[in-house]
């Protein structure tokens, strides 16, 4: 799989001029040789430690990628300094982020023409989130998709085998059933100890991976093309029958800040909840995968475990949210062969590296078929075919709608079903600029 996949991406890029050259690099195994790509720069937003490690590595065996050097970026300041680069005539070759970074870079990236590569063999390659790095009209992809970091559930061993629970909820009800076994509150309503950290927004870290999974996982899409072909924000507004389920989704959310119900466990005094999963103070803690090794390293003393992100018990199907990184060509760049090439090279034989440096999970599909031994990186294996995204503005401009969002509704200023056609309109705004 890993040379075909290799071959018939590479096999499209330059004409029949390149072929002999490219099928060199498709069968390549030398341990030193010549450099074809040439210099590669790569702008990214993980850390510099964890990619130049596995880069290091690769050298080691493998001299093809030895020019290619790898720059860390703030990724709240990417998209600018990129416009910058680009203006400026100092454009990086790559470039390496998540879909949530997408939609303010996308102006500036060079899409991969489906004669390069087609749309059965990006979907053949890559988990299906991968997709959402489709260019607009099926004309090709942004970029390559290598790794993803899908959101799990860490639990604290000895606060749930203390309450008598045997093993962490499976679903969100089945969660909701245990807040009167696990949460400890004062006469005066203060949390001393609690399930799990929802219902807030600013200080419930990855709230916003956490409510993006909560949507998608009721068929919400958050953004998209609308019937008319502008690209738009969906928070579930409306529906055929029934409750819909934008509103539905804050209410379920919402009520674990809420005193006045059995459920409430959480609220916006607390600090941010992977601290107090750190000291022993949060049972339940929703964070991405990669996170296991950061929580092992700050409380070595921590004795915790980790499940599958938590599904509605009606589900048909599974599904989390996921952070999918991919590496992109931005126009200007100096090598976008090269590039293109380098990026190829490291999906094909890179990725057992990434993964062991990074923390994060394979996003190919002939690096998932294969559990690794350990059990949360095998747990996030199998999370990652069934992880989602959406493509978002900014970061900070996401909180800012989501944090207003989830304030009016636990204050008591809005009820879920006035927050969401205002979210709904400044998410729309935000996007089509």
């Amino acid at each position: 799989m890993r040379i075909s996949l290799f071959q018939s991406i590479l096999f499209g890029v330059f004409g029949i001029a390149a072929l002999i050259g490219l099928f060199v690099f498709a069968t390549y195994t030398s341990t030193g040789g010549s450099n074809a790509i040439g210099t590669v720069v790569v702008w990214g937003v993980l850390p510099k430690a964890d990619i130049n490690a596995a880069l290091v590595a690769i050298t080691q065996t493998d001299q093809t990628l030895k020019s290619v050097t790898y720059i860390e970026k703030d990724p709240r300041t990417l998209p600018s300094d990129l416009a910058t680069a680009i203006a400026t005539g100092g454009a990086p070759d790559l470039v390496l982020a998540s879909q949530e970074q997408l939609r303010t870079l996308a102006r500036f990236i060079t899409p991969i023409p489906l004669a390069t590569l087609s749309a059965r063999t990006f979907a053949d390659s890559f988990i299906q989130e991968g997709g959402l790095f489709a260019a607009p009209g099926g004309t090709g992809f942004y970029g390559i998709p290598l790794l993803v970091d899908p959101l799990v559930l860490f639990s604290n061993r000895a606060i749930l085998s203390s309450s008598g629970i045997v093993r962490p909820p499976a679903t969100w009800e089945a969660l909701t059933g245990l807040v009167p076994l696990v949460a400890r509150l004062t006469p005066s309503q203060q949390i001393t100890r609690a399930l799990i950290a929802l219902g807030s927004y600013d200080n419930v870290h990855n709230a916003r991976g956490i409510i993006s999974a909560l949507f998608l996982q009721t068929g919400v899409p958050i953004s998209g093309y609308s019937t008319i072909g502008n690209f738009a924000a969906d928070l579930g507004n409306s529906a055929a029958s029934g409750e819909p389920p934008g509103p539905a989704v804050l209410k379920f959310y919402s009520q674990f800040a809420d005193p006045s119900k059995v459920s409430y466990t959480w609220n916006a005094s607390l600090p941010d909840s992977q601290q107090a999963f750190l000291s022993g103070d949060l049972a339940l803690y929703l964070g991405y995968a990669s996170e296991a090794r950061f929580l092992r390293s700050a409380n070595p003393n921590l004795d915790f475990d980790v499940a599958t992100f938590p599904q509605p018990a009606t589900a048909a199907a599974k599904s989390t949210y996921g952070l999918v990184y991919a590496l992109m060509v931005p126009n200007g760049a100096k090598n976008p062969n090269g590039a293109f090439q380098a990026a190829v090279l490291l999906a094909n034989s890179a990725i057992p590296l990434l993964v062991a440096t990074t923390g994060l999970t394979p996003a190919t599909l002939s690096d998932l078929t294969v559990p690794p031994p350990d059990p949360i990186a095998a747990l996030a294996y199998a999370e990652a075919l069934y992880a989602k995204g959406w493509l978002s503005p900014g970061r900070e401009a996401t909180d800012g709608i989501f944090s207003g969002m989830i304030s009016n509704v636990i204050s008591g200023r809005s009820t879920p079903e006035t927050v969401i056609p205002i979210a709904e309109n400044a998410l729309t705004s935000l996007l089509q600029q």
